[in-house]
């Protein structure tokens, strides 16, 4: 296991560092002592492990589990795409034993991650194959400026080359980056390995689990479309036979073009939508409007991002079975 370490200064910003000693005058403490406020550093002989957000979170507590300290980035109720990080959560970073992030999903962390030169430093997003999803989602077809400034809002929240960086909401996605990050924390800490190696098992086999789930509660629905907030859920169609119809793009703040709007109107009378679908940390005001312009009801899908009060569920799973639920409620499952 590593030995702890201290901040270190000559990888983070020149102005990153300046905040690290006027925090440290304030509270009377040095750098360090301001980083385990924090949550970074070894508590117990535990490796110190920053996650993130709540996916990567998830996945550092179920296959960490005795052998892990872990602390995220993003607060329970936080919109992850929106985050800034301050003073102490970079410090955090630093001293951080490993570090389990998504890259394209929150650019201010991956920035931060950078800086902060962690060894065991682990990108989701290389555990797994990223695809394209939504590219025509949020333009406006009847005025191309319009198009070109929803894709540009879009691509500051996609992962490498345009890429969906949603993987967490597939199951089987999901369960090969958990392989990957278990392999990895085996790395970090050899000395508990048989620990993470089983505890791996047991999250994969969970995930496939519901894999087996979703994939017969969506066989055989009334219609195979659905409305929902943003393109989050582009994984989880292309996985179980579905289309994905999102008011704006991959990112949640964006908004449609009246022209999309009258588009969705023609295609849940098309394809026979009886539900627009909001998320738990953005607004709903779009989709309500949306759903009530075209006669349709409105339920939550939730992208899972974090876990909060307004989650139906009280984790990663719990809030997936949910999913499920009323995905096979407004797509008609028989």
């Amino acid at each position: 296991m590593n030995v702890r370490r201290l901040i270190p200064t000559a990888a983070l910003a020149g102005s990153l560092t300046l905040g690290l000693v006027a925090l440290s005058a304030l509270s009377g403490c040095s750098p360090s002592d301001a980083a385990d406020d924090a949550g970074g550093g070894k508590s117990g002989g535990k490796l110190a492990v920053v996650a993130s957000f709540y996916p990567m979170q998830y996945l550092a507590e179920e296959i960490g589990g005795s052998h892990v300290d872990v602390s995220t980035l993003t607060k329970p109720g936080v919109e992850p795409h929106d985050l800034e990080l301050g003073t102490r959560q970079a410090a955090q970073l630093g001293e951080a034993d490993y570090i389990l992030y998504l890259k394209g999903i929150q650019p201010a962390v991956d920035e931060a991650i950078s800086a902060a030169g962690v060894k065991n430093t682990v990108d989701a997003a290389s555990l797994t194959t990223l695809e394209k999803h939504g590219a025509e989602v949020g333009h406006d077809h009847g005025d191309e400026h319009a198009g070109e400034e929803h894709a540009e809002e879009d691509h500051a929240h996609e992962g490498e080359a345009g890429t969906d960086p949603h993987i967490w909401l597939d199951p089987v996605k999901y369960a090969e980056v958990a392989k990957g990050v278990g392999a990895s924390l085996e790395k970090a800490d050899p000395d508990n390995a048989a620990a993470y190696r089983k505890n791996t098992t047991t999250v994969v086999e969970r995930l496939t689990a519901l894999d087996s789930a979703f994939e017969q509660g969506l066989a055989d629905t009334a219609t195979k479309t659905f409305i929902t907030t943003h393109s989050a859920f582009g994984y989880l169609a292309e996985r179980y036979g579905l289309t994905q119809e999102s008011i704006a793009g991959i990112s949640p703040e964006s908004e449609p073009s009246p022209a999309r709007i009258k588009e969705l109107r023609t295609i849940a009378a098309k394809d026979k939508v009886g539900t627009v679908f909001f998320e738990t940390l953005v607004s709903d005001r779009t989709a309500k409007t949306v759903a009530a312009d075209s006669g349709l009801k409105t339920d939550v899908l939730d992208p899972v991002e974090g876990i909060t009060d307004k989650s139906k569920g009280a984790d990663y799973v719990e809030v997936m079975e949910s999913n499920l639920a009323a995905l096979e409620k407004a797509l008609g499952a028989k």
